[in-house]
């Protein structure tokens, strides 16, 4: 064993090391990829080949033979992953643990490992990085590569717990220890496939009307919320009324990845919910809600309107991703959002024939557009969507387009961008990602007519509240933002993504790319963290109120008289107090709706008394450290109960089933982090009032008597962003998914008045309505 100084002891170097050190410090971003003689910098192969179940552990072995140049004394290799990929961190120092990785020169030369998650140029990132650090290779010499090596007893690697076609190992050579790095012409590659479901979702339209023709759409889904095509399970289905030409049971064929029931028809209003069960008559999945009406307006449709594919930072290909939309999550409508800085010429082109071939009105629409994204001091992330195809992409930066050709069209800073589109037919959304949007010092009223509230990256509600702060009248969205090919069923799966991705609800006359387009400009949509559920909310007048067209600040605008205002919509009235009217059929039993006027919470209501208060605890963790990347909150600890028992424990969303969650009779103890939202868990106790509670984690301790907790949160601040430990009781059980309220409000004078509610239902998603903006008529 050999030790080198500066390295320190147990840092040692041999023949097969396994160690990480500070070594090397060249800059692993400062020079581009060489593209010199690839041909002659060797070949890679991965064993075994094949397909693999996402989130299992297996162990690979890749061997890299060095190619005409060998590799000199100091020089490397890299192994490298995409950035979305949540693969088990590799790891040098235990042998029996996940994730052991080693690798072994053929000739014995001494190699150093290290490994690091931005140490390659975006999208392949994540680094496994080798250095020949004493001696060299020549030709037809080998380093082997083992990915979780199982000969000193390691379980295996973890791969990615989502699928792709091709997973790439992508081998990068600096043969002439010059730092500059050659990509190997051909790369080896596995598949990555779904596991077998343990979770199956029955999915309805939102509204329709009596006689309407109409969709079930069944899957499976496996442990990490891939669609599964293993399914061969039979359903009955049971219905909550009468459904015509529903059959009375189903069977799931292997190979396909959903079921899909068509012509379908309801003939008498009412509200219609479907189960599927189990060959033990248990029930294994409900759909969500749906409204069967006489009439309607607007119907509801559902989009994400904003992912990735493989070709910029995301998984699979931009064809993949339309059809995963339409086929897997039963979207309405999706928009492709790469980062600009990523998109070539021909893939904008591309993605323009994509939308085109995709989009199918009354059936599935498919926008163009792309995200914006500019520094946090030019203005931070924007999601531009366009009306039609050919429009030109005005990117923030060239940054990894080497064709400069069309630089005169970038538009660097937030004010840029929207002066460059002022004349297009679009709409723009802030968004919140590694970058955030800082609207604080960029806006347009006519193009930003939303913020996105809610994606995988985590809850931003911050963001609604700089808008109302700045006066802007802005609606909510949140979407996926997904890098792992899921668009509408976006499942956070192991990495830093906090978060399932959400859905933003269009309430428009028609699915028409014009009617979808006329909601996203009048704010006439809602929010979710993911769930499909029925939401109404609108401010009725005693009189006549004017309901504009547009946003007054834009001038002159027409309007309306009008004794009714739905969400999204601008209105003015001469009216002291108003009547907010909210109407929910929500997915999962409803904890808790606030009733909001711009920034302040008027009301808390919850749909059950203090008398109604059983056994049943809430143990909240929620927030985030700050408005950057590095807004990650780590929350692992534990729940320790003495003089009473806990007898059952369920956790709240938990997506990450590497983090543990583990519970004793006296004792949860946890590993969870947030990124803005929240988790937690909720305990059935067994005395209601007896013993103590003590939380344990980094940021809050607290100990709590059981009689002390209400209906009421005790809350914990842990500084942040409304980042905080919430305890509250609940019924031991509440079914209250169905509710109708009717509050009288207080208009403010002075200022806008932005009408709009946040709700939480108990299976831990969120929603929230687009606020009506009211204001005063002066007399």
């Amino acid at each position: 064993m050999v030790f080198l100084p500066g390295l320190g002891t147990g840092h040692s170097l041999q023949p097969s090391l396994d160690v990480t050190s500070n070594v090397c410090q060249e800059d692993p971003k400062s020079m581009p990829h060489s593209r010199y003689l690839p041909e002659r910098m060797g070949t890679a192969k991965i064993e075994p080949r094949g397909r693999f179940e996402a989130g299992s552990y297996q162990s690979f072995t890749l061997t890299y033979t060095a190619g005409y140049f060998g590799i000199d004394d100091t020089g490397s290799i890299k192994i490298v992953h995409r950035f979305a990929s949540d693969m088990g961190r590799p790891q040098f120092d235990d042998p029996a643990a996940a994730n052991y990785v080693t690798a072994e020169a053929s000739n014995e030369a001494v190699l150093h490992l290290e490994y690091d998650t931005k140490r390659n140029i975006r999208p392949w990132d994540k680094t496994l990085y080798i250095k020949v650090l004493r001696g060299f290779l020549r030709e037809g010499d080998q380093i082997v590569v083992r990915f979780g090596d199982p000969r000193q007893g390691s379980p295996g690697m973890r791969i990615q717990t989502f699928c792709e076609h091709s997973f790439e190992f992508r081998v990068l050579v600096d043969a002439i220890a010059t730092y500059n790095y050659v990509e190997l012409p051909d790369q080896p590659e596995i598949s990555i496939v779904p596991g077998e479901p343990v979770l199956w979702k029955a999915v309805l339209p939102t509204e329709r009307c009596v006689d309407d023709s109409f969709r079930l759409c069944l899957k499976g889904e496996d442990r990490w919320g891939n669609p599964s095509d293993q399914c061969r399970q039979q359903f009955k289905l049971r219905a909550s009324m009468p459904v015509d030409g529903l059959p009375h049971s189903v069977s799931f064929t292997p190979g396909a990845f959903s079921l899909i029931i068509k012509e379908l028809k309801v003939t008498t209003p009412g509200n219609l919910c479907i189960e599927l069960i189990d060959n033990e008559d248990q029930i294994t999945a409900t759909s969500n809600p749906m409204r069967i009406a006489k009439k309607m307006s607007v119907r509801p449709y559902w989009g994400d309107l904003h992912g990735q594919s493989e070709e910029t930072i995301g998984t699979n290909s931009a064809r993949d991703f339309h059809l995963f939309a339409r086929d897997c999550a039963f979207l309405d409508a999706t928009a492709h959002q790469g980062n600009d800085f990523q998109i070539t010429r021909h893939f904008w082109q591309q993605l323009n024939e994509l939308t085109r071939e995709f989009n199918r009105d009354g059936r599935f629409i498919a926008f163009p557009g792309y995200e914006w994204s500019g520094n946090t001091g030019l203005g931070g992330d924007r999601n531009v969507l366009y009306k039609r195809e050919g429009q030109q992409i005005h990117r923030s930066s060239h940054a990894l387009v080497d064709d400069l050709s069309d630089i005169d069209t970038d538009a660097n800073s937030a004010e840029e961008l929207f002066s460059a589109i002022k004349d297009e037919d679009c709409v723009v959304f802030a968004h919140i990602g590694g970058r955030y949007a800082d609207i604080r010092i960029a806006h347009s009223v006519r193009l930003e007519r939303s913020v996105e509230v809610h994606s995988a990256w985590g809850t931003f509600e911050w963001l609604i509240e700089d808008a109302i702060q700045q006066g802007y009248r802005v609606g909510i969205v949140a979407n996926s933002d997904g890098h792992k090919g899921r668009p509408g069923a976006s499942h956070p799966g192991a990495t830093k993504f906090g978060a399932y991705g959400g859905l933003t609800c269009m309430l428009a006359p028609e699915l028409t790319r014009d009617g979808l387009f006329e909601a996203l400009r009048r704010r006439h949509h809602y929010a979710t963290t993911g769930c499909r559920m029925i939401l109404d909310t609108r401010v009725q007048f005693e009189q006549m109120a004017q309901v504009f067209e547009d946003d007054p600040h834009l001038g002159s605008m027409q309007s309306n008289p009008a004794k009714t205002a739905m969400m999204g919509d601008i209105a003015q009235c001469a009216e002291r107090e108003v009547t907010l009217l909210i109407d929910v059929h929500a997915s999962a039993p409803v904890e808790r709706i606030e009733i909001r006027n711009g920034t302040q919470v008027l009301e808390i209501f919850r749909p059950y008394t203090e008398e109604e208060l059983g056994r049943r605890i809430r143990v909240i963790w929620e927030g985030s450290e700050y408005r950057g990347r590095g807004r990650e909150t780590i929350w692992d600890g534990a729940a320790n109960l003495s003089g009473n028992a806990f007898m059952q424990v369920k956790p709240i969303n938990r997506y990450n089933l590497d983090k543990k969650f583990e519970q004793t009779s006296h004792q949860v103890a946890w590993e969870a982090l947030t990124t803005g939202g929240f988790g937690g868990f909720e305990a059935w106790l067994a005395e209601p009032d007896e013993g103590t509670l003590t939380i344990d984690t980094p940021l809050v301790e607290a100990e709590i008597p059981i009689k002390n907790i209400g209906r009421d949160d005790l809350i914990y601040d842990a500084g942040g962003i409304s980042r905080r430990v919430r305890i509250f009781r609940m019924p031991d059980e509440n079914l209250q998914t169905r509710l109708r309220l009717e509050r009288r409000i207080p208009l403010q004078r002075g200022q806008d008045d932005a009408l709009y509610i946040c709700l939480t239902q108990e299976d831990g998603h969120v929603i929230w309505s687009s606020p009506i903006y009211l204001i005063q008529q002066v007399t």
